[in-house]
């Protein structure tokens, strides 16, 4: 970024939302610089592991169900332009390995998942539980009575998809620089951002789309409206020469009554494995990202009755991501109130990698046409208290 250059926009967070959000602002022909802290795809952001789920599946919820099929295919159209077709299957940005949704006997979540996936014309299969026993051996099906595959969805590779964005957006034109913005002062209008080194951001626009640190860059607004958690991550190992967890024998697949959710083995680190439910409270920057045992203890006690082959298979690997939550789970797109050229995106709540791409088409279309939000996605909508319904 060179001394006293003026963009149009100014992007802050280079996760999923603020790449693909400067990406498609260079499209509609702005000059944009997208900042960040640590650099897209950091080991801190909420959008820099390894795996991301797509789905389509909200139960009723169509707005999510629409917004996500809408990502698949701005994501599926992304890789195919930016992506070799000499890519082997393995490496590619998109493994379309199906999302299997493990559903029981009294099941309305499910159920009316089936309803929006026919719906909005989303391919997918029902399978009862013999038939389910007979695809996935591999699996224990205790509780379980019918599943709804997916068959177009599957995992994104959420670092490495990131850094391709922001790399794209920067090989045509997008200013990327790694640089830590202070809190915006005053009230009326933003003209310019100071950095910790002592530089200036000067704009027309700011989109602040720096997930967990947007509490932190605005305290007095959003300390109690965006809930940063600390959340867990496994990999297990499969016992020597045992495929049956590897892309190809099985999907990905999502228990949301154990708010359990599993990807296979795609690159050699095993079987991915969390817990959904909210963690601890939890700082991006200073806190150690070192798993506990009885996060490991939980996930364990999960595999002995589901995954039996992993039932004293070693963890190959693990993590500690973060969410940043807000009080039900809906995204926050907004502008800020004491400033009229400053948005605010983010709340992605555990849910929100795979909407990057119709999220940041919201966005701008949203700026270049001076509407409001979908009151869903308001500032006045966020509570203080935590009463999750989006998943």
């Amino acid at each position: 970024m060179q001394p006293h250059q003026t963009f149009d926009v100014a992007v802050i967070g280079s996760g999923v939302f603020g790449a693909w959000t400067a990406h498609q602002l260079q499209q509609s022909g702005a000059a944009v610089v997208l900042i960040d802290a640590y650099g897209p795809g950091n080991s801190r952001s909420s959008s820099g592991g390894e795996t991301r789920i797509i789905r389509i599946g909200y139960g009723p919820d169509e707005i999510y169900s629409r917004t996500a099929a809408r990502s698949l295919q701005l994501w599926q159209q992304f890789f195919e332009r930016h992506e070799p077709s000499t890519t082997p299957r393995h490496d590619r940005l998109f493994q379309n390995t199906g999302v299997l949704w493990l559903a029981h006997a009294d099941d309305p979540y499910c159920e009316a998942t089936i309803r929006t996936l026919k719906l909005l014309g989303v391919r997918h299969k029902r399978f009862d539980r013999c038939e389910l026993e007979i695809l996935y051996p591999q699996l224990r099906f205790d509780g379980v009575e019918w599943a709804i595959l997916e068959l177009d969805s599957g995992a994104l590779m959420a670092r490495r998809a990131v850094k391709a964005v922001a790399a794209a957006a920067e090989s045509r034109g997008v200013t990327v620089c790694q640089n830590a913005v202070l809190k915006p002062a005053g009230s009326g209008r933003i003209n310019q951002l100071s950095t910790e080194d002592g530089k200036n951001v000067i704009a027309d626009k700011f989109i602040f789309a720096c997930g967990p640190w947007l509490p932190k860059l605005f305290p007095e607004l959003l300390k109690d409206l965006i809930h940063v958690t600390r959340q867990e991550v496994f990999f297990f190992g499969a016992p020597a020469g045992d495929d049956r967890l590897n892309y190809g024998c099985m999907p990905i697949w999502v228990d949301f009554t154990d708010l359990v959710y599993a990807i296979p083995n795609l690159d050699g680190r095993g079987l991915k494995i969390a817990i959904d439910s909210h963690g601890v409270e939890f700082d991006p920057d200073t806190g150690d990202r070192v798993v506990t045992t009885e996060g490991l203890a939980a996930v364990r006690q999960y595999l002995r009755r589901r995954v039996p082959a992993l039932e004293t298979a070693p963890v190959t690997e693990s993590r500690v991501c973060q969410y940043e939550n807000t009080s039900n789970g809906d995204v926050l797109i907004d502008r800020h109130p004491d400033f009229e050229n400053v948005w605010l995106v983010g709340g992605g709540s555990g849910h929100g990698f795979k909407h990057g791409p119709a999220v940041a088409e919201y966005v701008v279309s949203m700026i270049s046409s001076g509407s409001t939000t979908e009151p869903r996605f308001s500032l006045s909508s966020k509570q203080k208290f935590q009463r999750r319904e989006v998943f």
